[in-house]
């Protein structure tokens, strides 16, 4: 990060920051498709996901969440026969997305180091085709990157009709690690809360529903995930010293996530803090999240092209 970077997002405006009850409220469809359990067919659903969605302005907690929650979920062998279910209902409802090409989805995953990002990614998209699903990574900003406002560079990834879009990391970071590491003054980050809403409600206003996962680990899951990968040798890539350095901001990462996730999470764009220490659990409850929503987003095959029924292929 750099002044640059501090320059680009002080706005002219002396208006306080807005907490997350007070953004601009989505149309009515966006806030239907943002609560999917409303609309599927069949309430309360199991797993229980909307437990997890974090209703705006109403004083979150991260701690009020237990990582270890399955529900009445007991190992990985209850959650095969469901997770199948819901992988087969995202595959056959992104084809439908990718050939009516009118709307979009948008998913952030985000997670302290060894959250499963990128093993909820394998285990919720398993089967589905690559060309309706992108996953962008995000790390340090480039110098062109710099020299625009904070959000330009997510702005450019977002999903294009048709397709579902996966931030690995996203412009959250954008409030968590310049805030921990003190890379710009509090002003200036507290403000993109504002911004970030504003910039949410504006993509879903042009048919990209949004949907974000905080994958919720303890911190002595993190350590029994980071001894696992100093054990095998094969896991030695995934390992770096940077992780234990990062590790030691955990209550400082935590405080960040709570005020980003509390402020951020808006009726049309909605947070979910998922318990994640067990991974089929957190694979279950995001598939079947992501199930719901894309059945609420109601995708529709166009129609044929008139005529098809007297068309004859020439030898």
């Amino acid at each position: 990060m750099s002044k640059r970077r501090v320059a680009a997002d002080v706005a002219p405006t002396t208006d306080p920051v807005r907490s997350a009850a007070a953004a601009p409220d989505a149309t009515p469809h966006a806030a239907a498709v943002a609560a999917p359990e409303t609309v599927a067919a069949d309430p309360p659903p199991d797993p229980n996901y909307p437990r997890y969605r974090i209703a705006p302005g109403t004083g979150f907690r991260i701690a009020d969440v237990d990582p270890d929650e399955s529900e009445h979920y007991r190992g990985k062998k209850d959650v095969k026969a469901d997770l199948d279910i819901q992988r087969e209902r995202i595959r056959d409802l992104q084809s439908r997305l990718y050939a009516e090409r009118k709307q979009s989805l948008l998913i952030v995953l985000q997670a302290m180091d060894t959250g499963g990002k990128d093993g909820t990614i394998r285990g919720v998209f398993e089967g589905v085709n690559p060309q309706g699903c992108q996953v962008w990574s995000f790390k340090a900003p480039s110098a062109e990157e710099l020299e625009h406002d904070f959000l330009w560079r997510y702005h450019e990834k977002t999903p294009p009709r048709g397709m579902i879009t996966i931030f690995n990391r996203s412009h959250y970071e954008e409030v968590l690690i310049v805030r921990v590491k003190e890379l710009m003054p509090e002003p200036v980050w507290r403000r993109r809360y504002e911004m970030i809403n504003e910039w949410e409600h504006m993509l879903t206003l042009n048919q990209t529903t949004v949907v974000k996962f905080y994958l919720h680990i303890s911190r002595a899951e993190q350590k029994a995930r980071l001894q696992s990968r100093l054990d095998d040798p094969s896991k030695h890539w995934k390992f770096s010293s940077g992780d234990l350095k990062e590790r030691a901001y955990w209550d400082d990462y935590m405080a960040a996530f709570e005020d980003a996730i509390g402020n951020c999470a808006t009726d049309h764009a909605p947070w979910y803090v998922v318990p994640a220490n067990k991974k089929w659990y957190r694979n279950l409850v995001i598939a079947r999240t992501i199930a719901d929503t894309l059945e609420a987003m109601a995708p529709r095959v166009p129609d044929a092209e008139p005529g098809l029924e007297k068309v004859v292929i020439p030898d």
